[in-house]
């Protein structure tokens, strides 16, 4: 399943549900549910939340991106650090389930 880092970042902002989207632009043009969920049909829907600039959505997004990189190279190094113990793939997958 394809993560949803954009959504995922927005929650990271104002304590969760804050936002929704926008069903029409602003000439009141109906938008397509596929192309709602973007950064200018974002809308507050929480009271006292604010709206993060698009800077910071895409900086947080590259640090979803990034700590997940990071975590699957830390398990391909354990991987390997087993491996060179001398332990096979399927005593490795009976150890870490993977």
């Amino acid at each position: 399943m394809d993560r949803d880092y954009f959504q995922e970042a927005l929650h990271t902002f104002n304590g969760g549900n804050w936002y929704g989207w926008k069903t029409h632009d602003d000439s009141g043009n109906k938008i397509p549910n596929k192309d709602r969920m973007q950064y200018k049909y974002i809308k507050i829907i929480k009271d006292g939340a604010t709206m993060p600039t698009e800077a910071d959505v895409n900086a947080k997004i590259q640090e979803l991106k990034d700590a997940e990189a990071n975590a699957e190279n830390k398990k391909a190094s354990g991987k390997q650090k087993l491996k060179d113990l001398g332990l096979t793939d399927d005593e490795i997958q009976a150890l870490i389930g993977v």
